[in-house]
């Protein structure tokens, strides 16, 4: 499947987009701080999406979506920092969109996982 079709990469972009906004407000002195830390590891989101789309096995492309999906997690950590330290208000907006993201990883992930045990159950 052609990733830009995917709707997790889709909503993994919309992540990337409202995350560069927000952190643009962030202190000058944590541009090369958590700045960079979290532009990081969100654009590795859709990044290893798109990736693992490509692979030509189901276990390359899990590997991917597994990176992406330890990427959102350390994404999410980082808004909580953020909020904790006084860098943004709330990082209720980035939950909701982090909580999309990771449901429909999941998703992905676990039909993956199926079609890897489907796979193996056919070997003798």
């Amino acid at each position: 499947m052609y990733y830009k079709e995917l709707e997790v990469w889709k909503e993994a972009i919309k992540l990337v987009t409202y995350v560069y906004q927000i952190t643009a407000n962030y202190p000058k002195s944590e541009q090369f701080g958590i700045v960079s830390q979290i532009r990081r590891c969100v654009i590795s989101i859709p990044s290893n999406i798109s990736e693992g789309a490509v692979k030509h096995s189901d276990k390359e492309t899990l590997r991917f979506l597994d990176i992406a999906l330890g990427s959102l997690a350390e994404l999410d950590t980082q808004m909580i920092i953020s909020q904790n330290l006084g860098y943004i208000e709330t990082y209720e907006a980035a939950e909701i969109q982090i909580s999309k993201v990771n449901a429909l990883l999941n998703g992905l992930i676990n039909y993956y996982n199926k079609q890897i045990e489907g796979n193996n159950a056919l070997v003798p």
